[in-house]
């Protein structure tokens, strides 16, 4: 590393925090993209009110969703009849305030489909908002204060890829500052909202930094070994759909698992192997556990699945696709190239993902 370079890195990762500060800021609450049913679990795991099924939407999170939620993500000004969208419930006098929040059943009726989820960023941000608490904060601050969690989160993501860069790399200087560099800039919209997905990339690059070590090791460290483990569980625990991983990363464990085999040193090898195996499937096990022993599968899938009206398609039925001809295929991708910058801003405004059937058949 040149002398510089760590400065480098560290401006990244302020320019990468502080883009995710100002885009979370400036963006009203509450997103299209499930930002209300990600922050009521949110609420419920602060007050440590762990789903058990699919659960009703909290009254506290009804209460924040009715004073600061702004509809300009559902609603058009032409909805209105001043043809102007309204400005949030907190802006109001108090009488109107007070009678909208004595009539929440519309709210409270609600089921959040979002109760299942894997429970890894929903603790990590009711930690974050008790710390929000403990500081003083209320109301529309501490809402914020839940979001501007991704900047600090962006930051690590950041140095993260410098490290794996760094380590899987390690005679490419471009690549050490390359990596980095993008994720700094990358638009990432997720980063703006309330929502599980935030933590996926950063778990993710710890297993992977964890395997590329694991893999090149004769015999691999104790620490190293629970650390890798325990960062794939931690990949499984944000979110059930980063669950293919498991399969990618147990190939990557067989490898030097076949390599010592043939060179005569699995015996040796076998602790590390078997602290790397428990780390990870024992945290994975116990939510594996919860989901059979609460919602009734492993996946705790079933219940959303069947409340959202999606239903399984026959593999034989997914190539008539338009996708898998080349005209689709061309289209797709000439319509997508050019949303991956200033376009996406509109995208992502303008989609509806309230959990209805039409939404749920893309």
């Amino acid at each position: 590393m040149k002398p510089g370079d760590r400065g480098v890195i560290v401006a990244l990762c302020l320019l990468a925090a502080v883009r995710v500060f100002v885009y979370s800021a400036a963006f009203p609450f509450f997103n299209n993209v499930d930002e209300q049913a990600h922050f009521d679990l949110v609420i419920k795991y602060s007050h440590l009110e762990i789903p058990r099924q699919l659960e009703r939407m909290s009254p506290e999170s009804c209460r924040y969703m009715a004073l600061y939620a702004s509809p300009e993500y559902f609603r058009s000004p032409l909805d209105y009849p001043s043809g102007e969208i309204p400005p949030p419930l907190w802006t109001m006098p108090e009488e109107i305030r007070t009678a909208v929040l004595h009539n929440l059943n519309g709210c409270e009726s609600r089921i959040n489909h979002e109760s299942s989820q894997a429970p890894l960023y929903y603790a990590l941000a009711a930690l974050w908002l008790q710390i929000g608490r403990l500081c003083g904060l209320a109301g529309g601050a501490l809402l914020y204060w839940i979001r501007f969690l991704n900047a600090g989160l962006a930051a690590a993501l950041v140095w993260l890829g410098y490290v794996v860069a760094k380590q899987t790399f390690p005679t490419e200087r471009f690549v050490w500052l390359g990596v980095p560099l993008l994720l700094a800039v990358l638009p990432q919209d997720a980063y703006y909202a309330i929502q599980n997905d935030v933590l996926s990339p950063i778990c993710f690059g710890l297993a992977f930094l964890g395997l590329v070590c694991w893999l090149r090791s004769e015999k691999p460290e104790a620490m190293l070994s629970i650390g890798t483990g325990l960062a794939v569980a931690a990949v499984c625990l944000v979110k059930v759909s980063n669950l293919p991983l498991l399969a990618v990363a147990a190939a990557a464990v067989l490898v030097p698992v076949w390599r010592w085999a043939k060179s005569g040193k699995l015996k040796a090898a076998l602790p590390s192997l078997a602290l790397v195996l428990l780390s990870a499937g024992v945290p994975i096990a116990l939510w594996v556990w919860w989901n059979l022993a609460n919602f009734g599968d492993a996946t705790a899938s079933a219940a959303k699945i069947e409340l959202l009206g999606w239903t399984h398609k026959p593999i034989a039925q997914w190539w008539p696709h338009p996708i898998f001809t080349p005209a689709g295929f061309a289209y797709y991708w000439s319509k997508l190239i050019p949303m991956c910058w200033p376009a996406r801003r509109q995208s992502v405004c303008c989609r509806d993902s309230r959990p209805t059937q039409a939404n749920a058949r893309r």
